[in-house]
């Protein structure tokens, strides 16, 4: 029995849980997500006790593995709808920047032009500081919304436009990454 896949989810008041044959929507104040289920598992909700649980249909290797990932992914919509989620991104380099037109992300990163992204639908964009001054003030901003995986995806698609090279750390980075940095050419050009 898988241990996460087991254990109840509270629903908090104000999230509001819709099951509808083969999917789930969650609706808070302002958000609603929905997720598709599969065959392989089955999801009750008990309004009394405020709780939803999740059990595999079968002891096939796919439905043990999907029983832990359904319910960690209904756990993070209602984690969504209520709180959201957000991750933080600097921007490290001397004349690099972030800036947003209407949809679109505009990343300066030492390109010829500006890298351009369209924002995805629920995703917001919170810039705090647009542009780097020097190499030691980063550029920051954060990437915010209710669908933990939309969020996630946006931020590495951002993140993959300059990773950081590992001698100055210039390119774009999350928040709480660990950089492990090179040191370069340590010695003399003589004999």
């Amino acid at each position: 029995m898988s241990r996460i896949g087991k254990k109840p989810i509270k629903v908090p008041a104000g999230v509001k849980i819709e099951l509808q044959e083969g999917q789930i929507k969650v609706s808070g104040s302002s958000e609603s997500l929905t997720f598709d289920l599969r065959d392989e598992v089955s999801v009750a909700y008990d309004k009394d006790a405020a709780e939803i649980t999740v059990s595999r249909n079968g002891e096939a290797r796919f439905s043990r593995a999907l029983h832990g990932t359904v319910r960690a992914i209904i756990a993070n919509m209602i984690e969504g709808v209520t709180k959201g989620f957000a991750r933080e991104l600097r921007i490290y380099g001397t004349g690099y920047g972030v800036k947003q037109q209407g949809n679109t992300l505009e990343v300066t990163v030492g390109f010829a032009k500006p890298a351009v992204r369209t924002i995805p639908a629920g995703i917001v964009v919170d810039i705090k500081t647009p542009n780097t001054r020097g190499n030691d003030t980063p550029a920051e901003f954060a990437i915010r919304g209710a669908d933990k995986c939309t969020v996630g995806q946006f931020a590495a698609a951002v993140r993959h436009i300059r990773p950081p090279e590992p001698y100055l750390g210039k390119g774009i980075r999350y928040a709480d990454e660990a950089l492990k940095r090179k040191v370069g050419k340590a010695f003399g050009s003589g004999a």
